[in-house]
């Protein structure tokens, strides 16, 4: 009897370190869950959206601070898309000194990627105040102006 539920136990452990050992089946993304590439998906209400604050000195003043802490690194200082960590990250970033690479964006849609982020970029939303927001766009817009390097990032 000794024997048999001896063998039994050496079975049960056998067959509980078997079970363990099987990976667990990958768990399915959420469907509403954002790709990992650049792709997103923007509803055109958010990009006919238009900006209810004007550009002036105090906003983008505001806007560079912010910039400079959490954008510049990726971004560049000054909007040319050669931040610091762009080579590590192996990001491929847009040149906004170049009036082309905004050609076609709405305020609506530059607000909606710095509400929600965009690829491996995390959103402002749930951290900077919609007035701000609205200010980063404007900054953004004017990298693109005549002398907007000329200006201190922070």
């Amino acid at each position: 009897m000794r024997k048999a539920l001896l063998v039994l136990a050496a079975i049960l452990a056998a067959s509980l370190g078997t079970a363990r050992a099987k990976q667990e089946p990958a768990q399915e993304k959420p469907k509403d869950a954002q790709p990992a590439t650049d792709e997103y998906k923007i509803s055109q209400g958010d990009m006919d959206k238009k900006n209810p604050v004007k550009p002036s000195p105090e906003g983008l003043s505001a806007a560079r601070k912010v910039y400079a802490y959490d954008c510049a690194m990726c971004h560049g200082a000054k909007g040319d898309g050669k931040g610091d960590i762009v080579d590590s990250m192996k990001l491929t970033m847009h040149n906004w000194r170049d009036a082309a690479s905004l050609e076609g964006k709405t305020d609506g849609e530059i607000f909606f990627i710095i509400t929600k982020g965009k690829g491996k970029m995390t959103g402002e939303g749930d951290r900077l105040p919609e007035t701000m927001r609205w200010n980063m766009v404007n900054l953004v817009r004017s990298y693109s102006k005549k002398d907007a390097g000329d200006k201190p990032a922070s």
